[in-house]
């Protein structure tokens, strides 16, 4: 249970695998306008020996959506993600965050005595140009309703055409769980529209600077970027690399915004830093 100044909300979580006291658990948050079963195929491979936490943040999926929508800041994502980790009650975690996912991932691993041990970021790092967060804005929370689940999975092979690999399951996979019916027979988004209303009052005059926050990091990161990301600039991510003497890089491509991590190639990518990387 998550909670503000109007009252409480519920967070959906998956659980994937090994449940036993002392199981290296790994969290995988997902990006902005998505939900926990974009990890699927990640945590079915993963969960043979990590216990694999896929929460639905806030607004999203089967989670509760906020009474006040003014409410969704990272302020609020950050407060329910200390209490999912609290309630998982392991001492030590392992992060992969997509996008705002790895945004959350920053902030909690930079705070004094952080719980992750090790922290993956998909796409995303400590600056962000104005205009890619104009762009994503444009569309967060107003795609409105469809007639069928085809006119559905069509807007979202637009919107999210930077994603891949995705094949058509993947995009079935996609719709099944982003969607959702309305009383009248028609489709939407299963994400509260106030996310978009908010996540555009939030945006500044300004690029996102966060390298004050990536400077107190200090767990090993493996950086996940896709080649042809505008999002996530290469620069940055060499930059990153500067900053850090416990980080690496690895690309993806083809992708753009984001790598999917659906796929062989991309998860044993993910499972072989986890296997390898040794952490305090």
């Amino acid at each position: 249970m998550g909670l503000n100044f109007n009252g409480f909300h519920r967070i959906k979580y998956l659980d994937w695998g090994k449940h036993g006291e002392g199981a290296d658990t790994l969290v995988c948050v997902h990006g902005v306008t998505r939900n926990g079963h974009d990890f699927d195929n990640l945590a079915e491979r993963l969960c043979k020996k990590y216990r694999v936490i896929c929460p639905d943040v806030v607004g999203r999926g089967e989670s509760d959506h906020l009474i006040n929508g003014e409410g969704y800041d990272y302020l609020q994502y950050n407060a329910d993600m200390n209490v999912l980790l609290a309630r998982l009650n392991a001492p030590k975690v392992d992060w992969l965050g997509t996008s705002m996912g790895g945004i959350i991932g920053m902030v909690l691993a930079s705070l004094p005595q952080t719980p992750i041990r090790r922290l993956i970021l998909n796409d995303i790092g400590p600056e962000i140009r104005r205009d890619s967060l104009v762009e994503i804005g444009e569309y967060i929370g107003r795609s409105g309703e469809f007639r069928n689940r085809k006119d559905l999975e069509n807007y979202m092979r637009k919107i999210y055409a930077e994603f891949h690999p995705m094949s058509d399951d993947d995009w079935a996979h996609m719709v099944e769980h982003a969607s959702v019916r309305t009383r009248t027979g028609k489709y939407r988004l299963r994400m509260d529209p106030a996310i978009g209303d908010a996540f555009r009052s939030q945006i500044s005059l300004f690029d996102l600077d966060m390298w004050d926050t990536w400077d107190k990091i200090q767990c090993p990161v493996l950086i996940l970027r896709g080649e042809k990301s505008k999002f996530f600039a290469k620069d940055t991510a060499e930059k990153m690399l500067e900053r850090h003497p416990n980080a690496s890089l690895v690309e993806f491509a083809d992708a753009g915004h984001t790598p999917t991590l659906r796929n062989k190639e991309q998860i044993d990518v993910v499972e072989k830093w986890l296997k390898e990387t040794n952490y305090r």
